[in-house]
């Protein structure tokens, strides 16, 4: 016998987080009203909207939603993104991308870099991004959609988004309200547990509304009202690993033309990040205040703003980590009230993304069988770990010892996960993809490389190639990039053909 159908689910929380649970649930409602969706916000309550650079994932996201882009870039004022660049992250005066898409093509079932690792060790000192479309892009501020043909050089092109998320946040409200999400203006003053105190039976507005649901979720952003506050659900505290606990973020106006990638400088006791939109930059320092404290934080900020500031900064304390249980009861976290993990490689908005999949997936009836919880649950786990030891590796693998904050980093214990994938790497050269992590082979590549791990020895089967040939293979593949990237058209003057803002 089926049990009865969820009727009526609430959203707590506006944002991105909360209007692209509502977007991606608007699907469910029918003309019947057999389903019912409500979105709870307040104007006076503001919302964090660090995340300004997304990673390729979204694109998935939008086309989901049957979202137009050149329409929602247009709305964004988004500009493209084809990886982010790190500087000083080894060692002072050191720069490398991290592209989107992989470097070279793979040949002979052998990952592509085993064969740059074959010509480093005979001398060839070639940079890795030269092998990179997405990279040589990048570095040349160009930019054009990868084309469909497999065969093209312009298919191995990936990119996301820059963009403002209170813009996203607000178009993806008119999408949502135009397939029948109601909005319901106002603070929430009291939240009603259920009868066994397990779920949420109902939140109760200023106004003296009292709006019940069968599910609610929780996009409340650190205070974490539902998931927190009212269930009592412990948070899981990774700040070990990732010491840094404040940012200050603050916009400038743009100088020059917006470059197609996002920069994160790393500084004293944390990083930097610059992530230019069509009509501002974003910047934000993100530190630790056990190394350094808000005012000279603030001043590290001012000194590296190209622009001229178009606000004072504005502070954002965290702690690094997640909620034990993402879905308790009848209560689902969505964005930061499920946990936090710093932007360094702009996973903030995938966090929400998958929080939204996965329940989709999983989608209960009225009873909500446990098995579904704990699957989601575990799900969720698997992917802020895996996520958790890609960044920490940026920390981790460093060579500075020229700050306390840094000595710290490069002497702190590792997750055991992160040290064998490192210890792996190092001696073999090797990486492998476990369940479905959202950062594969490439990137993870990419990283340890640019920060200098690099690998005591090359896979056996290519040391039987004659290193002409290797030689040979990898220039063609460089002058065809080379070449194929100069003939590209500038991304400004992409952007202002496509999707200029305000057109």
């Amino acid at each position: 016998m089926t049990a009865p159908s969820i009727g009526s689910i609430v959203i707590v929380g506006g944002g991105s987080a909360g209007w692209m649970t509502a977007a991606a649930l608007s699907s469910l409602i029918d003309e019947r009203g057999a389903m019912t969706i409500t979105l709870v916000e307040s104007e006076a309550i503001g919302s964090v909207g660090v995340g300004e650079a997304t990673i390729p994932d979204i694109l998935a996201f939008n086309q989901m939603l049957g979202i137009d882009e050149a329409e929602f870039m247009r709305a964004t004022e988004a500009t493209f993104k084809l990886g982010i660049e790190f500087i000083d992250w080894a060692r002072p005066g050191d720069r490398y991308i991290h592209p989107f898409g992989q470097h070279g093509v793979d040949m002979e079932g052998v990952d592509f870099h085993h064969y740059w690792l074959r010509l480093r060790a005979d001398g060839v000192e070639t940079p890795i991004e030269t092998y990179s479309l997405s990279a040589l892009a990048a570095r040349a501020g160009r930019f054009t959609a990868p084309h469909p043909d497999p065969r093209s050089i312009l298919s191995h092109l990936r990119y996301a988004y820059h963009f403002d998320a209170a813009l996203y946040a607000r178009y993806l409200r008119r999408y949502a309200e135009a397939r029948g999400v109601t909005r319901v203006e106002g603070i929430v003053t009291q939240v009603d547990r259920t009868a066994s105190g397990e779920g949420i039976a109902a939140v109760v507005m200023a106004s003296g509304e009292r709006i019940t649901g069968d599910i609610f979720f929780d996009c409340t952003g650190f205070r974490a009202l539902l998931i927190g506050e009212t269930l009592d659900v412990p948070y899981t505290d990774w700040s070990a690993w990732l010491p840094c606990d404040s940012a200050l973020a603050m916009p400038s106006a743009p100088v020059g033309p917006p470059l197609p990638y996002t920069r994160s400088t790393a500084q004293p006791a944390g990083w930097q990040w610059r992530i230019p939109t069509q009509r501002r930059t974003g910047n934000g320092h993100i530190y630790s205040r056990h190394f350094m404290d808000d005012d000279t934080a603030e001043a590290v900020l001012r000194a590296r703003v190209d622009g001229a500031p178009l606000a004072e900064p504005r502070q954002i304390r965290f702690t690094a980590g997640h909620r034990r249980r993402f879905w308790s009861g009848n209560c689902v976290a969505i964005g930061l009230s499920a946990g936090f993990l710093e932007p360094l490689e702009s996973t903030s908005l995938y966090f929400i993304q998958e929080g939204i999949s996965r329940f989709i997936s999983l989608f209960p009836t009225k009873d909500m069988p446990d098995i579904l919880r704990t699957e989601y649950n575990r799900h969720m786990d698997v992917e802020f770990e895996q996520v958790r030891d890609f960044i920490v590796l940026h920390y981790a693998a460093t060579e500075r010892d020229d700050t306390p904050f840094w000595r710290y980093c490069r002497t702190m214990d590792l997750p055991d996960t992160l040290r064998h994938k490192i210890e792996l790497f190092r001696e073999t050269g090797r990486v492998f993809r476990y369940n479905d992590e959202l950062f594969a082979r490439p990137s993870w590549v990419a990283v340890m490389l640019g920060q200098r791990i690099m690998p005591r020895r090359y896979d056996p089967v290519i040391a039987t190639l004659p290193v002409g040939d290797v030689a040979h293979s990898l220039r063609s593949m460089a002058h065809a990039m080379a070449d194929a990237v100069q003939r590209l058209p500038t991304h400004a003057d992409y952007l202002a053909h496509y999707c200029a803002a305000g057109r």
